[in-house]
């Protein structure tokens, strides 16, 4: 039950038994459980870690349990700290990665050098991805930001996508919550799960990108404005950096099969959560609109129901409310 704070089904047996008869020895508690003493006492050095665990008051040396209403609320408390750390570091990355991307703008059209190519028009991405689908041997990651993708696009990638899948490549691909609610986007998105890709959605994405074996990416020059084309990057810490933040940002997003779950505190979807967030930070609906992904007026719909939800007669009112309510990440 506890297993989510870290307690696994061993610690937390020990956690209960000692909670039940909180001056029995380790001995007590091996023939109570039924456990080796190294078992037992491992168990205890976990409690000792996490906190749930102080020493005794009336006998010295001994340990005793820490009242589940102090001790689970620390670590939910250490959870939440983690998660908002977590956090943190995911915006460092993101910021880290266009600045990378943004260094490498100044290179001239149709240039390449040892380790970047620049790609400029439609056509010129185009074919070199053709070529990188060809050539790659394992797996492919691609964070497609930006909510519903056009048809143009989605009609361009099929054909490379139904190759790589044929050949038993793996893809893995992020899109934004949005798109969830648009109908050629998911259709697309369940058309490569059903061929064996991996698909899951997040309310904010880094800038967009492909990563093929690893070893090569291509990414927008300007990540605020894709026409202006693409670089193709092979620098081993470049494309290092973007798989770290791709994995990053794949461990919080959700696979596209389950439902995004509203924060059982809340009532908040993981979406609603974001946007507050966003428009707390002082951005407006449009830049807020495309960081998640949605139009300005989807922004401001939604916005209208929070604040009816808090009952506030103003943006600012609602803002106030729904920190005095903790619902500001």
């Amino acid at each position: 039950m506890l297993d989510v704070l870290g307690l696994d089904r061993g610690v937390e047996a020990v956690y209960r038994a000692m909670l039940a008869h909180p001056e029995g020895s380790v001995q007590d508690l091996c023939d109570q459980l039924g456990v080796p003493e190294s078992t037992v006492r491992d168990a205890l050095d976990k409690l000792a870690d996490l906190r749930l665990l102080r020493a005794s008051r009336d006998v010295l040396g001994e340990m005793r349990p820490v009242s589940p209403e102090v001790g689970l609320e620390l670590l939910l408390r250490r959870q939440e700290e983690e998660l908002l750390r977590r956090r943190q570091d995911l915006e460092l990355g993101k910021a880290a990665a266009a600045r990378a991307i943004a260094e490498y703008a100044d290179l001239r059209p149709a240039t390449r050098t040892a380790t970047s190519e620049r790609l400029v028009g439609l056509d010129a991405i185009q074919a070199r991805l053709e070529g990188l689908a060809r050539e790659m041997s394992g797996e492919c990651l691609s964070v497609m930001p930006g909510g519903a993708q056009s048809q143009a696009s989605l009609d361009a990638s099929r054909p490379l996508d139904d190759a790589a899948l044929s050949r038993g490549i793996s893809i893995l691909t992020l899109y934004q919550d949005s798109v969830r609610h648009d109908p050629a986007t998911l259709a697309y998105a369940r058309w490569t799960t059903e061929r064996g890709g991996m698909v899951r959605t997040c309310p904010t994405l880094p800038p967009r990108m492909l990563v093929f074996d690893r070893r090569v990416a291509v990414v927008p020059i300007d990540p605020a404005d894709t026409k202006r084309g693409a670089i193709c990057i092979s620098e081993a810490g470049v494309v290092a950096s973007l798989v770290a933040l791709f994995e990053q940002t794949w461990h919080s997003a959700v696979p596209l099969g389950a439902d995004r779950s509203k924060d059982t505190r809340t009532g908040l979807s993981t979406s609603e959560q974001e946007l507050l967030t966003l428009l707390a930070s002082g951005l407006t609906d449009e830049v807020a609109g495309r960081r998640l992904g949605i139009s300005a007026r989807s922004v401001r719909r939604q916005m209208a129901g929070l604040m009816e939800r808090l009952d506030a007669s103003s943006r600012f009112e609602a803002g106030l409310k729904a920190a005095q309510r903790g619902w500001l990440q």
